[in-house]
Formats: structure tokens, C-alpha cells, sequence
């Protein structure tokens, strides 16, 4: 039984990766993984343009520019966030959410 995956397959990852992603954001306390949480999230969105272009519109590349793009965010989101929490450890040493909210004042 030999069966090509559709649209519906991967929105249905798309989707679990996204919930997955939210369930980790709003769960956990350590900025790390509130950054990995993100992180899964634009994947999902990743893999819903690529699926969306490949079924809807198999002859242009604008879901793979979209793709890219957002794949080029999310590094320099990674980079800058990455720098942020070694700081905050520098300063705190934690990397808790609760530590990070005294940085505003």
C-alpha cells in the first residue's frame, strides 16, 4: 500500500508542529526553550507555504521565497536572542522568565 502524502497530511503536521510550539511557549519558564518553541512554530509556517505552493500552485516558487525569507528571520531572531539570554546569565545567572522581567526597570 503505497500512499503519496496530500495537502490534508501536511497541514496536519503543519498544525501539530504550530500547537506543539504554542503548548511550549506558554509552558515553560526557561527562555531556551520558549526559543525552541518559536523556532517551531515558524517551521510549521514553513512547511504550510511549502504544501500550500507544491498543491495550489505547482508552477510558481513564491511559497519557497516566502520559505526562505522567514528561514532568514529566524536566524537572525536566533542570533539576537541567543545573545540576549547569555547576558541575562551573565548578569542574573538564570535564564528564567522570571528573572528576565527585572531587565525593564
Amino acid at each position: 500500500m503505497n500512499v503519496e502524502p496530500g495537502l490534508f497530511h501536511f497541514l496536519v503536521i503543519g498544525a501539530v508542529l504550530f500547537f506543539i510550539g504554542i503548548y511550549g511557549f506558554l509552558t515553560r519558564r526557561n527562555l531556551i526553550t520558549m526559543l525552541m518553541s518559536v523556532e517551531l512554530i515558524l517551521n510549521s509556517v514553513n512547511i504550510n507555504f511549502i504544501a500550500f505552493n507544491k498543491y495550489l500552485w505547482p508552477g510558481t516558487l513564491d511559497g519557497s521565497f516566502f520559505t526562505v525569507f522567514i528561514i532568514a528571520i529566524a536566524a537572525a531572531e536566533a542570533a539576537v536572542a541567543i545573545a540576549i539570554i547569555i547576558n541575562l546569565f551573565r548578569s542574573h545567572q538564570s535564564i528564567n522568565v522570571e528573572v528576565a522581567e527585572e531587565m525593564k526597570y
